[in-house]
């Protein structure tokens, strides 16, 4: 009784997601569609086949709605599917959930065993390109560690950190006052800090490095704010692009290269900006409300991106390159997952997760 319960449930739930997530949606031109494969429930494990292609023997995806987190399958099944009851640490190989001032973490895979166990961190973990990587508790240091948990090399900051991002063994990060620093695999300076300025606040308040770490891409300044991109030129970095972005954030700002790193894509007041690295330019995207989710790669020439309007209220878009909304579909939830794994698109809205295939009509 309990089985069939759960799938009427399932059910229902597949009803309302697709009213809210589709009703409202434009089909996408140039003959590119997305074709339904499942629909599951947070509550459940019986996941609800829509089509689409066979699922494949990938590693479950990492996702994070609705007060859980864990791992969901490409068949839509979860490997861990829990209810989040501290701070969350997630990546596609690695999770650890702690408290404010961890006396200890436990290092999880995906299938939930433990990797590693770590006494006294002395702050809290984050897996960036394939490491792990403790920021201290004042959040103006970081420590590494090996596959053992030990201390490879600590850096310290003059300031706590506001943004991080790795990449070919290189840590870009930005700190409260203005400056920007690059390590190595071994913790020191790869190059000078760099402190973009010309504006009254100075923080850094977004960076993004690419899979080379042949360039840089941040958001700094409050009154002004910037965007900048930095080239690599020898053992240096040079500013080869910088725009103006009117009023702003005072916050952390969401901005990642795309598109096999040939554009960069940075939150900006009243929508998205994707900056095209081989023509040098910026095209400004509106979009109605904050950007509560993106999908990170902008693979297939086409960005989607989940803004939020109200707290109810969240809008799903599609963005063909070089910057034309081609489909926006409006839904209710508190909460929005996104995702993306090549042609797979998933979607989340409070406690359904949803999976779609790009294709061709």
């Amino acid at each position: 009784m309990a089985k069939e319960t759960k799938k009427y449930w399932l059910i229902l739930a597949a009803a309302v997601f697709f009213v809210y997530v589709f009703a409202a949606a434009q089909p996408i031109p140039v003959e590119t569609i997305l074709v339904s494969r499942w629909l599951t429930s947070l509550e459940s494990n019986y996941p609800l086949n829509m089509g689409g292609s066979p699922p494949e023997a990938a590693q479950p995806l990492a996702f994070e709605l609705g007060g859980r987190f864990g791992y969901v399958g490409d068949d839509g099944r979860f490997a861990i599917n829990r209810l989040r009851k501290g701070y969350v640490s997630l990546s596609e190989d690695h999770w650890a959930e702690y408290d404010a001032l961890p006396q200890g973490l436990q290092i999880m895979d995906p299938q939930d065993n433990m990797v590693l166990e770590i006494e006294n961190p002395k702050g809290y973990p984050v897996f960036l390109d394939k490491k792990l990587f403790i920021i201290g508790a004042e959040q103006n240091s970081i420590t590494a560690l090996d596959s053992r948990g030990n201390e490879l090399w600590t850096y310290d900051f003059p300031a706590p950190l506001t943004c991080i991002d790795a990449a070919a063994g290189f840590i870009l990060v930005g700190t409260l006052d203005g400056t920007v620093e690059l390590l190595n695999a071994s913790g020191t300076q790869a190059c000078l800090p760099f402190e973009p300025g010309g504006s009254r606040l100075s923080v850094i308040l977004g960076c993004a490095i690419s899979a080379d770490a042949s360039r840089l891409a941040i958001v700094s300044g409050i009154d002004d704010q910037r965007f900048l991109l930095l080239e690599q030129s020898g053992d240096t970095y040079h500013v080869v692009y910088h725009e103006f972005l009117t009023d702003g954030f005072r916050r952390a700002v969401y901005m990642a290269f795309i598109d096999s790193d040939n554009r960069v894509a940075f939150e900006r007041e009243g929508g998205i900006g994707i900056y095209d690295i081989l023509s040098r330019s910026s095209v400004n995207i509106p979009l109605d409300g904050e950007i509560a989710a993106i999908d990170g790669s902008g693979g297939d020439r086409l960005l989607f991106v989940v803004t939020s309007q109200s707290a109810v209220q969240k809008k799903l878009t599609a963005i063909r390159f070089p910057g034309t909304i081609i489909m926006e579909a409006p839904f209710k939830s508190k909460a929005a997952f996104l995702g993306r794994r090549g042609s797979k698109i998933y979607v989340g809205g409070d406690m359904s997760l949803a999976s779609f295939e790009l294709g061709k009509k």
